[in-house]
This record gives C-alpha cells, sequence and structure tokens, in this order.
C-alpha cells in the first residue's frame, strides 16, 4: 500500500469543495501544479480516479463521491488531535476574518485581543467590507469566518446569531426641531436623513418607510462610512440613524443628542457566519468567542450610564428655549 498524508485529504476536500485546482491553491497558499501533484498522489495511493478533468472545472467521479464523506471524518479526527496536543496554544496558520464596519467601531478590538490569547500562533487576515461583499466571499470559501447582517441562508453556512444593536435617531444639538418631546416622521423628515449605505438592510428600511409615508420622499443621505455618518451628524448636516452603543460617547459629551421619534429603524441583527465543509475547528472557535465579546460589549453599554431619549430630547428643548 503506498502511504498518502494530511496535506493530500485536505486537498482533495478543498478541491471537491470549490471545483477547481486554481482556486484550491488559492486557498491553501500554493501554486496549481502543487495542487495537482498532491491529488495524483492521493489518487496513485489509494488507486482510484477522483476527479474527472475538463477544461474548466473539475468534477468528483462517483468513487470520489463515496469516499469524500470518510476523507471529512480523518480531516476532524486530525483536528482533534492537534487540538488535544495543544490545547492552548493551537496551531499554526491564518483566519481570514470579514467583518462590517459596525462590528470594528464597537467590539472587534476586544474580540480581537481574546483570540489571540486563545490562538497565539495563528494570524488574523482582516477585511472590512459591506455585508453584500462579505457574504460573496464568504459563500466563495476566500474568508473563513464572517461577522455580517445575517444570517446567510447557505445549507454549508453555519450562523450564530450576536446581541441585537440597536438604532437611534441622533442629531447635533444645533439644529432646530419642533417644540415637543416625541417628534412625528414627518417633523423628522424636515431634516436630511443619514443612513447606511445604499446596500444595506437600514437603509432599505429608512427608504421603504418613507416612500410609504410620503408622495415626495425626504432626502436621505447613504453613508458606506461609519465615521462618515458620524462627522456629518456631528456638524449638523441631518439627522442620522446609528447604532446606540456607537454614539453613546458623543451624546454623553453633549455633542449629539437622542431623538425622540414615533417611528425608528429595527435592530441591526449580526450572525458569526462559517462554512461548515471543509470543517475549521478554528473559525468554529472564533464564532463562539465573537457571541461571547459581543454579549459582554452588549452588557457594559447598558450598564453605561447614557441619556436616555427623553433626557437628551428634554436637554436639546431647554437649551433652546433659553436663546
Amino acid at each position: 500500500m503506498i502511504p498518502f498524508n494530511i496535506k493530500q485529504l485536505e486537498t482533495f476536500l478543498w478541491v471537491a469543495t470549490l471545483g477547481s485546482f486554481r482556486k484550491a491553491a488559492e486557498r491553501l497558499n500554493t501554486t496549481q501544479p502543487a495542487i495537482s501533484s498532491r491529488i495524483a498522489g492521493l489518487e496513485e495511493a489509494l488507486g482510484v480516479k477522483l476527479f474527472e478533468r475538463h477544461s474548466s472545472a473539475v468534477r468528483l467521479t462517483a468513487k470520489g463521491h463515496q469516499l469524500l464523506p470518510a476523507a471529512k471524518r480523518v480531516l476532524r479526527m486530525a483536528d482533534k488531535l492537534q487540538m488535544a496536543a495543544h490545547p492552548d496554544a493551537g496551531t499554526g496558520g491564518v483566519l481570514r476574518l470579514g467583518v462590517s464596519e459596525t462590528i470594528v467601531q464597537t467590539w472587534l478590538p476586544d474580540f480581537l485581543r481574546e483570540f489571540q490569547v486563545d490562538f497565539p500562533l495563528i494570524e488574523t487576515d482582516l477585511l472590512v467590507d459591506a455585508t453584500t461583499n462579505l457574504r460573496n466571499e464568504l459563500i466563495s470559501q476566500r474568508i473563513d469566518l464572517a461577522v455580517l447582517m445575517g444570517p446567510v441562508l447557505e445549507f454549508r453556512i453555519e450562523n450564530v446569531g450576536m446581541p441585537p444593536v440597536p438604532l437611534v435617531w441622533v442629531c447635533a444639538p444645533q439644529l432646530k426641531l419642533a417644540n415637543t418631546s416625541k417628534l412625528t416622521l414627518c417633523q423628522l423628515t424636515q431634516f436630511p436623513i443619514i443612513s447606511y449605505g445604499r446596500t444595506t438592510r437600514p437603509y432599505s428600511e429608512i427608504y421603504r418607510k418613507l416612500s410609504s409615508e410620503f408622495d415626495e420622499p425626504p432626502r436621505v443621505f447613504p453613508a458606506n462610512s461609519l465615521a462618515a455618518s458620524i462627522k456629518m451628524t456631528l456638524d449638523g448636516i441631518g439627522i442620522a440613524s446609528l447604532p446606540r452603543e456607537l454614539v453613546g460617547d458623543h451624546v454623553a459629551e453633549g455633542k449629539l443628542v437622542i431623538v425622540d421619534c414615533d417611528w425608528h429603524p429595527s435592530d441591526l441583527l449580526f450572525t458569526a457566519s462559517y462554512p461548515t465543509e471543509p470543517t475549521n475547528p478554528v473559525a468554529e472557535h472564533a464564532a463562539g468567542l465573537a457571541l461571547r465579546t459581543a454579549k459582554a460589549y452588549a452588557a457594559r453599554n447598558d450598564n453605561a450610564v447614557v441619556k436616555s431619549p427623553a433626557d437628551g430630547f428634554a436637554r436639546l428643548l431647554r437649551d433652546y428655549a433659553g436663546r
């Protein structure tokens, strides 16, 4: 019997998953000839043909389909063996992590610190992008884990729900709002509305609501950058819908006030999503760590002293009454 190795089995699994020697080479950070060599060596060792080669793609043979589940089991056992041998240090490698900007601006630093403690030998390759792009990267398996506005409804993707992120209406104190304790949506939209980017769920919800309520939809300024949204809001350009956790410091410092309105967008719902095939224990562990980190961050912010919508709006009215 000709011996084979774990690297050959891993290559077999990635070629089967991605349907391409080239994509498998990119994923495994090697060359296409090296992938071909590993597959040829595995086929020789097993004495069977695993793939049908075509000009644009490769497909599993009937025997390849039959052997794939056994290869997955062997790789899972190899992962468990490595984790058992190095429970503290883990194994080397790279975690390709994709996150939405909301996560970057909130609990991502806490997560990265904890992840480094759990897996000191694993590097983190970070991609910050919109949910639409992160979803595509995840499904194509160019990233291992994505924290995005989910869930990702694909049968090979596991979704771990994060705590909801409440959105609030905020504005700069200098905006001259109606003299009332709670604004109607009509009163709110006398000012430009600053929202998430056009391809996001919050923008779609705001746009649909305003389009259904008004014959002529009010001005909406979508921004792909949360930093840009906050800057425009601080400068008094309009009223923004932003995560409560993100504006807490600005509200506490009096640079922004939370505006009470009879309608506001739904909470942001994020998931930590990762492919289940091929198995990736590090990504699975990181998803659980993301949940724990997000819960801890939310608990700290719930306990922080942040002005309520009523308190902020009352202060705003008092300021203008004294002018």
